[in-house]
């Protein structure tokens, strides 16, 4: 049996994960949580899955909880998710976080030997090469939660890195999928969350309809699967039914095709390098489906698209820029403090302003976000 921690439990990752755990209680067992300031949720959690460690954000919640589950340990605050992320007794950790907040965790994580199922993009995106050494040092596997690089990693099994052509990420193309940039002036918050293909929560459901998200997943799959830039390609698909490819340098391309259900690379990341069975999961029948369709990726129409690639590619602390000012400017989108192309304006803004550090290490990082929330805050 494995057991599993998990930070975000009551987000959507977390949730799902949750799901995993109810179909397979034989095969997992859930032993420590982090569950921010959702108090109501997580006192179900707690009586379902008796986990051993709970983690809230704030110290008045740790106490409140205290006293209605004696038996329990908790915690709270930034400390509180690392203690979530090394407990001792937990095998895999589910990194389902949402922001930078899931970095330092995660490092702390691997650094304790723990197998990471990663969800939470910006820790890749802010620091990939401090994660992806510190996963190597420590001999520790970093399975991938996201649809698309689980599609990757699966069409990779008994592959060699040498073989590889490129790697082609596709995208539902997000709720405004349909509109010009014309049409997307005043779209509203509602309109912006009502993605046609996904559950998702409120802030991934926001970087799709931007095409932000499907940027932050290129940084990504650069660090996972050590591919250069030119080499990752991303492909418009409606249907979202490929949930990604991989060129082989003979030509051929192997896919992998599911019904768009968030459970499924989760599992996978759980129960790897085995395959269990997922019963409440809708099959894929393509005859009724009848037809997949494809579209190039205009950078032009998507313009967080072109700014993800451009400071993958300067590397060093821009890609921990293009993170912080995207999620201040989602943020304050989602409190219809600015309308929604401005989300790309803040983000030009903070990228154009910065001065390229190389190599930055984990303090430099950290203090790049900082300034960079507060240069995007000033702008609000």
């Amino acid at each position: 049996m494995k057991k599993i921690s998990i930070l975000g439990a009551t987000g959507s990752i977390g949730t799902q994960t949750l799901d995993i755990l109810r179909e397979h209680p034989s095969e997992f067992r859930l032993v420590a949580i982090s569950v921010g300031r959702n108090l109501e949720l997580a006192r179900k959690m707690i009586t379902e899955f008796n986990p051993e460690l709970v983690s809230v954000q704030e110290y008045h919640d740790c106490n409140t909880l205290k006293l209605e589950f004696p038996k329990t340990k908790f915690t709270f605050g930034d400390e509180g998710l690392v203690e979530v992320a090394v407990y001792p007794s937990a095998d895999i950790l589910v990194n389902a976080v949402i922001g930078s907040v899931g970095l330092n965790p995660t490092l702390q994580a691997i650094e304790s030997g723990k197998t990471i199922a990663i969800a939470n993009k910006e820790t890749l995106v802010t620091a990939g090469h401090l994660v992806m050494e510190a996963a190597e040092r420590n001999g520790v596997a970093l399975l991938p939660v996201d649809s698309e690089h689980s599609a990757i990693f699966q069409c990779l099994q008994g592959e060699q890195e040498k073989t590889i052509e490129r790697l082609i990420l596709t995208a539902s193309g997000g709720s405004f999928r349909d509109r010009s940039r014309n049409d997307l002036e005043g779209v509203t918050v509602k309109e912006a969350l009502n993605h046609p293909n996904w559950s998702m929560g409120a802030k991934i459901t926001i970087d799709s309809a931007t095409m932000m998200n499907k940027g932050l997943e290129v940084i990504e799959a650069h660090w996972l699967y050590n591919m250069p830039y030119e080499k990752i390609d991303v492909l418009l698909h409606k249907e979202s039914i490929i949930h990604s490819m991989v060129e082989f340098h003979d030509s051929s391309i192997i896919a992998q095709l599911g019904t768009p259900d968030m459970r499924v690379p989760i599992q996978y990341a759980l129960s790897y390098p085995d395959r269990l069975p997922l019963k409440s999961s809708q099959r894929l029948n393509l005859a009724q489906i009848g037809k997949l369709h494809f579209q190039e990726m205009d950078v032009n129409r998507f313009r967080c698209m072109k700014f993800a690639y451009e400071a993958g590619k300067k590397g060093g602390t821009f890609p921990t820029v293009l993170n912080a000012a995207n999620e201040v400017a989602v943020a304050a989108f989602l409190d219809e403090k600015i309308n929604f192309l401005q989300i790309e304006d803040m983000i030009e803004k903070a990228l154009s302003k910065h001065d390229l550090i190389l190599n930055p290490d984990l303090s430099i990082i950290q203090e790049v976000d900082k300034e960079t929330r507060q240069y995007v805050y000033s702008l609000l």
